[in-house]
């Protein structure tokens, strides 16, 4: 992707980090000359090497794992926060009158090589981790609600059945390639005075990261 270095990221910790927050990935493959793109949640794993793991799940009935079989290149977009940014929101507009509407987000991709794995040893753990992760983030979100849901709580039978029913991807991600364009191509008062519209709006999380740009 076209990437300026006033926006681009080459750490690591901020790129897992954007993915374990937004882990529902766009996984786009090319199979028979055509280009794919399949919506999946991702487990990142790093293992005691250094070696960054992406892993899913897809139903049986779904032909990718089958394109797929023998691996693969393929590129994952993980997509945090974004927003419109008016110009009437920069204080030097009203000095320049030079300045346009655009875009602010923060976006990792993924690249690396898919492996396809049929086994149950494989899925259990990759859905176990999936469901303890995302149970943990709704008990903090609300812990009155209900008790958090656990892979023991389903019947054995109906349990086998589901597993039975989905097959494990695993990439070996080669490379991250971080994007988080916040207005750093921005005089400081008015990333700031941006900053301050996008929290009116409920824009928090990016309001923050352009405070800490």
């Amino acid at each position: 992707m076209y990437n300026p270095p006033h926006f681009a990221v080459d750490d690591a910790a901020p790129l897992q980090a954007l993915i374990q927050q937004h882990p529902l990935g766009m996984l786009v493959l090319q199979t028979e000359g055509q280009l794919d793109a399949h919506h999946l949640p991702f487990w990142l794993r790093v293992d005691a090497q250094g070696q960054t793991y992406l892993q899913a799940h897809v139903a049986r009935a779904n032909p990718l794992w089958q394109q797929l079989s023998g691996g693969g290149p393929v590129l994952v977009v993980f997509r945090a926060e974004q927003a419109y940014v008016s110009p009437n929101w920069y204080p030097s507009k009203h000095e320049q009158h030079r300045l346009v509407p655009t875009w602010n987000y923060r976006v990792v991709h993924a690249h690396g090589q898919l492996t396809v794995h049929d086994d149950e040893k494989f899925l259990r753990a990759v859905v176990g981790r999936l469901t303890q992760h995302h149970e943990a983030l709704v008990q903090q979100q609300s812990p009155q609600a209900y008790p958090a849901w656990k892979m023991a709580d389903a019947a054995p039978d109906a349990l086998q059945q589901m597993l039975g029913a989905i097959v494990g991807l695993e990439i070996a991600v080669s490379r991250l390639e971080g994007k988080f364009k916040i207005s750093q191509n921005r005089l400081p008062q008015d990333r700031l005075a941006v900053a301050d519209q996008l929290q009116v709006t409920g824009q928090t999380a990016l309001a923050q990261h352009m405070r800490d740009a």
